[in-house]
């Protein structure tokens, strides 16, 4: 359930990267009243947090691999 929720997070955070990128608009800014924000400062870092946890999803995966094999 947490991967999940991790990659959720990483993908609200991956297509906001995206419109910063693209089109210099923050959805994340523009939807709980800036970058400063409590709020979005909140949703930066579930994110960012999301990005770490997420980290071991690469090992993880290697080492199902690995043991089917």
């Amino acid at each position: 359930m947490m991967d999940k929720i991790a990659l959720t997070l990483l993908i609200i955070g991956g297509l906001n990267w995206g419109l910063v990128g693209i089109f210099s608009f923050d959805l994340v800014a523009w939807a709980f009243g800036g970058q400063g924000a409590a709020i979005s400062r909140i949703v930066y870092i579930l994110v960012a947090l999301s990005a770490a946890w997420c980290i071991s999803l690469l090992f993880r995966r290697n080492a199902v691999t690995a043991e089917e094999v």
